[in-house]
């Protein structure tokens, strides 16, 4: 009696015959994903948006154009969504997304528990394409974004200018790895600030992750913790290798901690005030103080003070002196020797600043 009634769901307002409703519904099962260890910021929407985006991205949509996802189900208090998919064969496909990134941190994607495997192999592929271009969304074919297994480490919040090398003698601070990922840009090959790894030992996964996480790296915090799980707390029997573990991340901390990591370039901050430079003669008197006080340490190769825009607009970087020296020798001594000193009544502080930053100009870090 009633023809069109039966909305497709997420697709408000377009009628579909019942006997489409129906079919909907009987392959529903095979059409959702269960997307677990969601952020508190996630809604529908973004969900939804998300994972459209990164099926299009990696050449999953197979039913033809618009968006892979029709409808998203949030249960925010345990942190897990159900996403639809338009087809069977997308869903298949969406669960080469596990361990993907959302919102800084990677999400769990598996099938939901009313899946029916048999039912569902009649109705469409069961595996993800193998051709699906997962490099697009900074995954690895058969990886994950690193490596398979409930016992796989995401590392989060890493500064940018730490190398592999650096971040990997950090997390062997708890026992040697089996294997580390760094993800990194596919265009520039710069970190995006994340990595898995697994550890030889998998009964010190828990103690790194305690031990590691929320601790503090220069002007980022690490997030680390199991990929696939929540939180977990180390057993008592482990407690005394926490502390041991801790104790060993704090003085790796003063090694690598932003500001503490050599570079041929020295911030001084604190140094100097924003009305000094205005006035053009005052600028170049402390361009030539900063010159010849930083020439006592190495051989200078650049000299940058930035200075206050004239329209009184803000502009980066002013109140600090940026050293560049021809070589980490000279800048570890400036730094040694400036770190402390006072100018004008002013303690100055100075760090290392990363190089990468320093040639594109970027002296807010």
């Amino acid at each position: 009696m009633f023809p069109n009634m039966f909305p497709l769901p997420g697709q408000f307002g377009v009628p579909v015959m019942p006997v489409q409703a129906m079919t909907q519904q009987a392959t529903r099962h095979a059409r959702r994903v269960y997307v677990g260890g969601l952020p508190p910021t996630a809604n529908e929407q973004s969900v939804a948006t998300f994972f459209s985006q990164v099926m299009a991205a990696i050449g999953g949509n197979t039913a033809g154009p618009g968006d892979a996802v029709v409808n998203v189900y949030i249960n925010h208090e345990k942190k897990f969504a159900f996403v639809e998919m338009r087809s069977v064969e997308e869903a298949s496909n969406a669960m080469a997304l596990d361990g993907i990134i959302f919102e800084g941190a990677p999400v769990k994607v598996r099938r939901p528990s009313d899946y029916n495997p048999s039912l569902a192999a009649t109705l469409g592929p069961s595996q993800p394409n193998p051709n699906l271009n997962l490099a697009a969304v900074g995954l690895t074919p058969g990886s994950a974004g690193g490596l398979e297994g409930p016992d796989r480490v995401f590392v989060g919040g890493l500064p940018y200018y730490f190398t592999e090398a650096q971040i990997r003698e950090l997390l062997e601070s708890f026992g040697p790895l089996r294997g580390f990922d760094l993800v990194k840009d596919r265009e520039t090959g710069n970190s995006k600030g994340y990595a898995f790894c697994v550890y030889q030992d998998l009964s010190v996964t828990d103690i790194a992750c305690a031990a590691l996480n929320g601790i503090k790296m220069g002007d980022k915090t690490l997030t680390v913790r199991r990929a696939n799980q929540g939180a977990s707390q180390p057993k008592p029997e482990q407690e005394n290798v926490l502390l041991q573990a801790q104790q060993q991340v704090a003085l790796q901390r003063l090694v690598f901690q932003g500001g503490a990591l050599p570079t041929k370039v020295v911030c001084l901050t604190q140094i100097v005030g924003a009305d000094e430079l205005k006035d053009d003669e005052e600028y170049e008197d402390i361009m030539e103080d900063m010159k010849g006080e930083g020439g006592k340490y190495g051989t200078l190769v650049n000299v940058v003070i930035p200075r206050p825009n004239p329209n009184g607009e803000p502009s980066p970087g002013v109140g600090k002196v940026f050293l560049e020296y021809a070589d980490v020798d000279g800048s570890a001594k400036a730094r040694q020797g400036l770190n402390g000193r006072k100018f004008g009544g002013n303690q100055v502080e100075a760090v290392f600043y990363p190089e990468y930053k320093f040639h594109e100009g970027d002296y807010d870090g």
